[in-house]
């Protein structure tokens, strides 16, 4: 039943061990630890979680609570606003979303002027809308993983971040992790 672990984790743990790029780069080159980063987010990370994902989402397993059209409505939403969110970081940063290197430049425009990991946001608000959408525990257990997963891959990429980007200790005082202010600061 819980088999879906199995990529699932595998995927978050390759996912994270691509924020390592300065160490990489270090390590190996510029060009090889790019090419490191890419395969172990791009190949082995973002794919193998995606499939442990949505095998969760297969798994018969006990429902949480009854589904509502209340609470489809409301996870169809956080879907959408998830995807939107990322869409808008993704095309902010272009390539160094997906290759990252030791010669990028610091993102603030954008979605990145008030959260410093809106993809990652993005990412915690579709969580969200799976275990409404299909609330079952093998959805609610992969979900609540991947959380945690979010959590500790923005730290490990912004102790990258920080090897990096000089003015990235700075933005990070500034600007928030996850959730905007929207009031001036």
């Amino acid at each position: 039943m819980y088999a879906f672990l199995i990529p699932l984790l595998a995927g978050f743990g390759f996912n994270a061990a691509s924020a390592f790029t300065a160490a990489f780069s270090r390590r190996w080159g510029e060009r090889r630890g790019r090419l490191v980063t890419a395969v172990l987010r791009n190949v082995l990370g973002i794919p193998v979680w995606v499939i442990g994902l949505m095998w969760a989402v297969r798994t018969a397993s006990p429902a949480l609570f009854t589904r509502s059209t209340a609470a489809d409505a409301a996870g169809w939403l956080l879907l959408g606003l998830g995807s939107l969110v990322q869409v808008l970081a993704l095309v902010a940063l272009r390539r160094r979303a997906a290759v990252p290197s030791t010669r990028d430049t610091l993102e603030q425009r954008g979605p990145y002027a008030r959260l410093r990991h809106p993809i990652y946001a993005g990412l915690l608000l579709q969580f969200a809308a799976i275990v409404l959408v299909r609330p079952t525990q093998a959805v609610a257990l992969a979900c609540a993983l991947g959380v945690g997963w979010v959590l500790l891959q923005a730290k490990l990429e912004e102790l990258d971040l920080l090897q990096r980007l000089p003015a990235y200790r700075e933005y990070m005082a500034r600007v928030p992790r996850f959730l905007p202010r929207f009031r001036p600061s």
